[in-house]
């Protein structure tokens, strides 16, 4: 069967709207849930208010840098605009701004069905666990369906309007640099309130998780949201464009905008979208189920059912199955990565209760112990990017040159593919929290607390597998876009007739200096981030305990009291948009420096310095800080002593230094080696012709 570029991109669109007509259903059916507890629903306010207020505040910085970076893209991209095509500069300006726009939008969906979803989910776990999962879930779907059905509908439209796989780039470049931004300075409010709320409230004050009178609580449940919600949301949707960018990139090096590669990249894409839309239309749990395993098993349908289609499709227009192969390969390791995240993070499996076990013998153990598993942890997933890429490069390398690559980015654009399901899973994990807290907030009592931790518990450990899985997806999407590089450095060399690339030699100088620089970049972007909580936190630690000696009554809990909610929220608002700016600016100089330093040959080895070392970081701190959550969660259960024992407050230790670990850093670690690819891609042609060395 014959099949044209046009007819894929008109199905994408189609199935783009099919996920985007779904998350609005699922946003009215959370709408519609029953919800008349009027302390949950002040609260809720409370949360939402903050939250809206913090996104604000954060696009109206971010708006300001986006239009410094549209200003340089007309002036320099994709040629200097003196040379005289002034439309191809103004195409990519544009793409550019249509990506943060985009990014910006997936944040502002998560946020507000995460501010409802949480109500619903609290108010529906007095009728048992299965009405609370279906809220979460659902909640968390909404963004699922909405990110991946813009970012499809996003690139579709960009190449259509465009016809240049550049403007692509710059589209993904819009997406990454308002993601980095995002993820940071989300990550950077959410950990500021929940280490303060924790080392005060539980260590300092004997007082629990989410008690009303910690005036940190309100900012530590907006953090979630524009941590975990807004932060990942954006995060996700960079990782998908970015993926199907390079993969666009190459398959129209290879056969131009018309070649069945292209269409295939599409056909892929889009059924990635309709298997997930499928995934969460079949996700159930039963009376008394098991959270865990019902998110899990959406996954695992998701998976089978793309795995299905995408062969169908093979057979049906005559796709080359060795590509297919390559995609199927992604597929297969995401899930195997998944399940190795899960093991390391989960408090029904050895890691995380030797952890908590070795907690009795104070902090220092907790941190040996969960710090040893992260590094651990890092080995099965490293392997299984490697093998993945290997694997899919072989496979393709028959084909003709350029294929091997291209296997690559297809792998990565098959462990993607699931991403609408992912992310469903991964924004349930904040709901529940969320819910948790207004829960025992709300005074709903123990039985539905308990429930809801039970759900909460069921968040830590798939945020852990969905932080897994986008960490690792990160990496096969930028060793596709190193290929990428390669290739627009190639087509640019061409045109000036310059010499192109056809490897990074590591005993070139030039290559071993980037190298070595693109190795700490990571470590210094983590470093930035994890400092800008630590002054954050110790700020709001210091006012916390100021409203604790100076308002009567608040300790004691006394009726009609009540903490300054907004002054923690303000502190950690002003700070986190104080701190997301430098690390960011950092990684995106330190680049454009190495590259007119070195040359082409010196970003090759920087991008490889640069993604071997933040897959490492980023994989450590998320598996590392989910451990250790989760072992909190676990003696908080009544396990080595339960709650108020050493081991309990030992594993609140823990559970804080784990905090930035994996939901600063680690997470925002995959969105800062995007954005210094998609950088070095975009400024190819001036690292080509402009170099000290």
């Amino acid at each position: 069967m014959q099949i044209s570029t046009q007819m894929i991109q008109v199905f994408a669109i189609l199935v783009s709207a099919l996920a985007l007509g779904v998350a609005f259903w699922l946003y009215t059916w959370v709408k519609s849930q029953p919800s008349s507890n009027a302390r949950i629903a002040e609260i809720g306010e409370y949360i939402r208010e903050g939250a809206n207020t913090f996104l604000r505040r954060e696009y109206t910085v971010l708006a300001k840098f986006t239009l410094i970076a549209a200003a340089v893209f007309l002036v320099l991209l994709p040629h200097p605009i003196w040379k005289g095509n002034v439309m191809a500069n103004v195409s990519m300006a544009i793409s550019y701004i249509f990506g943060t726009v985009l990014s910006a939008l997936a944040g502002k969906i998560g946020i507000q069905v995460a501010t409802i979803a949480n109500v619903k989910a609290a108010e529906a776990a007095q009728k048992g666990v299965k009405p609370s999962f279906m809220a979460g879930f659902r909640g968390g779907a909404v963004m699922g369906m909405a990110v991946v059905g813009t970012s499809l509908l996003g690139v579709v439209l960009v190449l259509m309007l465009t016809g240049d796989a550049s403007s692509v780039l710059g589209f993904s470049f819009g997406a990454s640099s308002l993601a980095l931004f995002a993820k940071a300075g989300g990550g950077i409010f959410t950990k500021t309130a929940d280490v303060s709320a924790d080392l005060v409230g539980k260590v300092d004050m004997g007082m629990e998780e989410d008690d009303p009178r910690n005036p940190a609580v309100i900012a530590d449940n907006v953090g979630d949201n524009v941590g975990d919600v807004a932060g990942m949301g954006a995060d996700l949707f960079d990782s998908n464009v970015a993926a199907m960018s390079a993969a666009l990139v190459m398959a129209t090096s290879l056969g131009g905008l018309a070649g069945m590669n292209v269409i295939m990249v599409f056909a892929y894409a889009a059924l990635g979208l309709l298997a997930s839309i499928i995934g969460v239309a079949t996700a159930r749990i039963g009376k008394h189920g098991d959270p865990n395993k019902a998110l899990n098993s959406s996954t695992y349908v998701t998976t089978a059912v793309y795995a299905a289609l995408t062969a169908l499709a093979t057979a049906l227009f005559n796709f080359e199955w060795r590509i297919w192969g390559a995609t199927a390969v992604g597929l297969l390791v995401g899930t195997v990565i998944g399940i190795t995240s899960d093991y390391f993070t989960n408090d029904n499996k050895p890691p995380v209760q030797y952890c908590a076990e070795s907690s009795k013998s104070g902090p220092a153990f907790t941190i040996l112990t969960g710090f040893s598993y992260g590094l651990l942890s890092s080995l099965p997933a490293l392997i299984g990017i490697a093998v993945t890429a290997l694997v899919s490069y072989y496979i393709c390398a028959p084909l003709g040159a350029g294929y091997g690559m291209f296997g690559i980015s297809m792998s990565a654009l098959g462990m993607l593919a699931i991403v609408g399901m992912i992310i469903s899973n991964d924004a349930y994990g904040p709901i529940v929290d969320n819910a948790r807290g207004l829960a025992e907030m709300g005074g709903l009592g123990e039985n539905v607390i308990a429930i809801t931790d039970e759900l909460d518990s069921a968040g830590n450990t798939v945020k852990a597998v969905t932080k897994g899985f986008s960490i690792s997806a990160a990496g096969l999407t930028v060793i596709a876009l190193l290929g990428a590089f390669a290739s627009e450095v190639n087509t640019a060399a061409a045109e000036l007739n310059l010499p192109g690339i056809e490897h990074f030699d590591i005993m070139n100088p030039t290559v071993f200096f980037g190298l070595i620089v693109g190795v700490a970049i990571p470590a210094v972007f983590s470093a930035m981030l994890m400092l800008g909580v630590d002054r954050n936190a110790q700020r709001m630690v210091s006012e916390i305990h100021r409203q604790f000696d100076t308002i009567p009554g608040l300790k004691e809990g006394r009726e009609g009291v009540k903490p300054d909610y907004d002054k923690c929220i303000d502190i950690a608002t002003t700070g986190s948009i104080k701190e997301l700016i430098p690390a960011g600016v950092v990684a995106i100089f330190s680049t454009v420096i190495v590259g007119f330093v070195g040359g082409v040959n010196a970003i090759g080895g920087f991008l490889t310095g640069n993604i071997a070392s933040g897959l490492l970081l980023a994989l450590l701190m998320s598996n590392a800080g989910g451990l250790w959550d989760n072992a909190k969660k676990y003696v908080e259960a009544g396990n080595c002593g339960g709650k108020g024992s050493v081991a309990h407050k030992a594993a609140v230790v823990g559970d804080t230094v784990g905090d930035p670990f994996k939901d600063t850093a680690g997470p925002s670690i995959n969105t800062q080696i995007t954005v210094v690819s998609l950088v070095s891609s975009l400024l190819s042609t001036l690292f080509l012709q402009f170099s000290i060395f």
